[in-house]
């Protein structure tokens, strides 16, 4: 179940916050910065969820919507709302920034399911409602995006990439790069290398869906979903 917007912690009133387009370490820095100006007291902070205590005070949540508005980052109000951030959230950690091998090795339905409490096939049917698109394109697409950056990398070969990113193989990851950007993994590297930027300008992380990107040849691919 989704946490209660206010609660006591230690004796002391806490809000939750949610708040969308909060992708990286560097977001969670800077919305902690901005709320601490307001006078909260941020008790913790992840990706799209912040506790906070504002002592005797009531919350101004408009003041709030501003300054995060201002840089950037939007307050959730909406439950649904709130949920599909959660879930976007949750793949983005997994994809970008997870490195525990066994939590890697769980499929992202069971990850998904657990982390937010909620049935994966309701959490699926609500997705696809708001988003117009499926969880498991949101999480190829976010795969795909953390390919390039392994590419850019240079750090790793295609097959340590596809291993890491629990790909069935090379040629189920080249063909599903190819099948997103058009382009096959070797060329997009080229690409970069020689610093033609305009191809292939990276996506924001929470804006990956777009009704543009299709998968014709490989939608089977989610039988992979893992």
């Amino acid at each position: 179940m989704m946490p209660k917007r206010n609660k006591k912690t230690g004796g002391v009133m806490t809000t939750t916050l949610y708040i969308k387009n909060m992708v990286c370490d560097r977001c969670i820095r800077v919305v902690r910065e901005e709320l601490t100006k307001l006078g909260l007291d941020v008790r913790s902070i992840r990706l799209g969820e912040v506790v906070a205590a504002n002592g005797s005070k009531k919350l101004d949540r408009e003041k709030v919507r501003r300054v995060l508005h201002e840089n950037g980052f939007e307050l959730l109000d909406d439950q649904r709302r709130k949920l599909i951030e959660k879930i976007k959230t949750l793949i983005i950690n997994r994809v970008h920034y997870s490195y525990d091998d066994d939590n890697q090795r769980v499929n992202f339905s069971e990850y998904i399911a657990e982390e937010s409490g909620h049935d994966y096939s309701y959490l699926s049917k609500l997705f696809s409602s708001i988003e117009n698109a499926t969880i498991e394109k949101f999480v190829i697409l976010q795969k795909i995006e953390r390919v390039k950056e392994l590419l850019v990398y240079d750090e790793l070969t295609l097959s340590e990439i596809a291993y890491r990113m629990r790909y069935s193989s090379v040629q189920h990851l080249s063909a599903q790069f190819k099948d997103v950007t058009g382009f096959t993994p070797t060329y997009f590297k080229a690409l970069r290398s020689r610093g033609d930027v305009r191809r292939v300008k990276r996506v924001s992380l929470d804006k990956v869906i777009t009704s543009k990107q299709h998968f014709s040849r490989h939608q089977k691919s989610v039988h992979h979903f893992h």
